[in-house]
C-alpha cells in the first residue's frame, strides 16, 4: 500500500511539472491536449484569422500552430499561404513585415513614398507570379497533405473553421475555386473566405459550386460594408454569407452597428473583430479599448443570444514598440475572455 502511495503522488508529481512545460512535443494527444486552453467561451467561439501574425519572421504551418496555441485559441480562420506551402505548392518570398506597414499606411488613406510605391509593384507583380504556379500546381495537389494539416492541427487542440487561399478571385479558373473548395473541406473548414468580389455573376457562381461541396462561402468587405451590402449575393444561394467584419462596420459610418448581428446573424459564417474609430472620429485602427467598435457588447450579443457563428480577432493596429503580433493577439483574446465571463 505504501508503494502504490509513493507511486501515485510520483506520477501526480510528473504531472504537475509537465502541465508548467508550454511545448510537450512528441508526448501522447491526450496529454498534448491536456493543458491547452480553449477559446470556447460561455457558448462563443473566439477565434482568430492568422493574418494576424503575417509579421512575425516563420509563417511556416508549424510556426503559425504554436504562434495560435502561444495565444491562447482553440479554432481559426487559416489563411492559404501557410497551408499550400505545407501541401508542397509554391512558396511566396513576399515579406509581409514591410508590407503589412504598406497596407495600413494605404488603408488609413496616406500618401506611400516613391520607395513603398515600388514596393507595392514589385509585390503585385510577384503575387501575379506565383498565382500563376500555384494555379497549375493546384490542378494536381494531393488533398491527403491538407487532411495531414488538419490532423497535426487538431492533435494540438485547434480547429479550422474557416479557409482563406486566394482562389476564389474573379479571375481566379474554375480549377483554383474546385481546388478551394475542396481543400477547405479536408482542413474541416465550414467555410471559404475571400474579399466581395463586388460582381454579381462571380458571387452567384461562388454560391452554387459551394453548395455542392456543402461549405459556406464568406464575403468580407472593408469600408464598403453596408447594412444591404451582401443582399444579391444572400438571395442567390444559400451558400452565401457573411464574413463581417464589425471594426470596418463601424469605420464605414453605419450607425448602430449592433444592428447588423440583430438582422443578419442567420447569415453570418464569421464575424471579424478589431477596434476602429467611427468615421466620424477619423476611422484609425487602435490597440483595443481606444476605438469606438462595441467589441463587448457585440461578444455579450452573442453570448446571451447563442449565436453559433465564431468571433475571429483581426490584428490590424500598429504593434507597439517591444511587442509582436503573437502578444497582442494573446492581449485582444484575454480581453474577450474578460468581457464573456464578466
Amino acid at each position: 500500500m505504501e508503494n502504490s502511495r509513493r507511486k501515485f503522488f510520483k506520477t501526480l508529481g510528473a504531472v504537475a511539472a509537465l502541465s508548467a512545460t508550454q511545448k510537450v512535443i512528441g508526448m501522447p494527444a491526450i496529454i498534448q491536449n491536456l493543458y491547452t486552453p480553449s477559446s470556447l467561451i460561455r457558448g462563443v467561439q473566439v477565434g482568430a484569422i492568422t493574418y494576424s501574425f503575417r509579421e512575425m519572421a516563420d509563417q511556416s504551418a508549424e510556426a503559425v500552430l504554436e504562434y495560435v496555441r502561444s495565444c491562447g485559441i482553440s479554432a481559426i480562420e487559416l489563411m492559404g499561404d501557410p497551408a499550400e506551402a505545407f501541401a508542397g505548392g509554391p512558396k511566396s518570398t513576399i515579406d509581409f513585415r514591410v508590407m503589412s506597414n504598406i497596407f495600413r499606411k494605404r488603408q488609413a488613406k496616406q500618401e506611400l513614398s516613391s520607395d513603398e510605391q515600388k514596393q507595392l509593384v514589385a509585390f503585385m507583380k510577384e503575387r501575379e507570379a506565383i498565382g500563376i504556379q500555384r494555379t497549375e500546381w493546384r490542378k494536381t495537389a494531393d488533398m491527403k497533405d491538407f487532411e495531414k494539416l488538419r490532423k497535426m492541427y487538431k492533435k494540438a487542440g485547434v480547429s479550422i473553421y474557416a479557409f482563406k487561399p486566394d482562389a476564389f478571385g474573379v479571375r481566379n479558373p474554375d480549377s483554383d475555386i474546385h481546388f478551394g473548395m475542396r481543400a477547405a473541406k479536408a482542413l474541416g473548414a465550414q467555410s471559404v473566405t475571400l474579399e466581395h468580389p463586388a460582381d454579381d455573376a462571380h458571387t452567384l457562381k461562388l454560391g452554387k459550386i459551394a453548395e455542392t461541396y456543402g461549405l459556406k462561402v464568406g464575403y468580407h468587405g472593408h469600408e464598403q460594408q453596408t447594412f444591404g451590402f451582401w443582399d444579391t449575393a444572400l438571395s442567390q444561394s444559400p451558400a452565401n454569407s457573411l464574413n463581417l467584419d464589425l471594426g470596418h462596420f463601424v469605420a464605414a459610418g453605419n450607425p448602430n452597428p449592433l444592428d447588423i448581428i440583430t438582422q443578419k446573424h442567420a447569415n453570418i459564417s464569421s464575424m471579424h473583430l478589431k477596434d476602429r474609430q467611427s468615421k466620424a472620429n477619423g476611422g484609425a485602427n487602435l490597440v483595443w479599448g481606444s476605438g469606438d467598435t462595441p467589441i463587448k457588447e457585440a461578444l455579450v450579443m452573442m453570448r446571451d443570444q447563442k449565436y453559433k457563428f465564431p468571433a475571429t480577432i483581426e490584428l490590424e493596429y500598429k504593434i507597439p514598440e517591444g511587442s509582436d503580433s503573437v502578444k497582442e493577439v494573446k492581449k485582444c483574446m484575454d480581453l474577450c475572455r474578460t468581457m464573456l465571463e464578466a
